[in-house]
Protein backbone atom coordinates (compact mmCIF):
# COMPACT_ATOMS: atom_id res chain seq x y z
CA UNK A 1 0.00 0.00 0.00
CA UNK A 2 1.53 3.46 -0.78
CA UNK A 3 -0.54 6.53 0.04
CA UNK A 4 0.23 9.25 -2.88
CA UNK A 5 -0.79 13.39 -2.46
CA UNK A 6 -2.36 14.63 -4.85
CA UNK A 7 -3.53 18.43 -4.99
CA UNK A 8 -6.95 19.42 -6.34
CA UNK A 9 -9.41 22.00 -6.84
CA UNK A 10 -12.50 22.51 -4.63
CA UNK A 11 -15.38 22.79 -7.19
CA UNK A 12 -16.47 24.82 -4.85
CA UNK A 13 -14.59 27.45 -3.67
CA UNK A 14 -11.87 27.25 -5.75
CA UNK A 15 -9.06 26.62 -3.82
CA UNK A 16 -6.16 23.97 -4.25
CA UNK A 17 -6.45 21.22 -1.77
CA UNK A 18 -3.61 18.06 -0.56
CA UNK A 19 -5.97 14.48 -0.71
CA UNK A 20 -4.28 10.75 0.22
CA UNK A 21 -5.00 8.53 -2.43
CA UNK A 22 -4.37 5.03 -1.26
CA UNK A 23 -3.37 3.29 -5.16
CA UNK A 24 -3.44 0.28 -3.81
CA UNK A 25 -7.17 -0.12 -4.28
CA UNK A 26 -8.02 0.08 -8.40
CA UNK A 27 -11.53 1.44 -7.49
CA UNK A 28 -12.95 3.65 -4.85
CA UNK A 29 -15.64 5.95 -4.72
CA UNK A 30 -15.84 8.31 -1.39
CA UNK A 31 -16.95 11.62 0.17
CA UNK A 32 -14.05 14.12 1.39
CA UNK A 33 -14.52 17.38 3.28
CA UNK A 34 -12.75 20.80 1.50
CA UNK A 35 -10.28 22.08 4.23
CA UNK A 36 -10.95 25.65 3.40
CA UNK A 37 -14.97 25.53 3.29
CA UNK A 38 -15.80 22.42 4.29
CA UNK A 39 -18.36 21.43 1.61
CA UNK A 40 -18.28 17.52 0.88
CA UNK A 41 -16.10 16.92 -2.24
CA UNK A 42 -17.04 13.29 -4.20
CA UNK A 43 -13.75 11.68 -5.05
CA UNK A 44 -13.80 9.24 -7.70
CA UNK A 45 -10.14 7.27 -7.88
CA UNK A 46 -9.52 4.37 -10.74
CA UNK A 47 -6.16 2.95 -11.24
CA UNK A 48 -5.17 1.53 -14.67
CA UNK A 49 -2.81 -1.45 -15.24
CA UNK A 50 0.00 0.21 -15.30
CA UNK A 51 -0.60 2.19 -12.03
CA UNK A 52 -1.27 5.47 -12.90
CA UNK A 53 -4.18 7.01 -10.84
CA UNK A 54 -6.89 8.86 -12.70
CA UNK A 55 -9.05 11.08 -10.37
CA UNK A 56 -12.56 12.72 -11.06
CA UNK A 57 -13.42 15.39 -8.64
CA UNK A 58 -17.45 16.58 -7.69
CA UNK A 59 -19.51 18.12 -6.20
CA UNK A 60 -21.81 16.07 -4.33
CA UNK A 61 -24.65 16.58 -6.38
CA UNK A 62 -23.33 16.08 -9.40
Amino acid sequence: MELLNHNISCPYCGEVIQILIDDSVSGQDYFEDCSVCCRPIRVQVSVDFGGQCQLMILRDDE
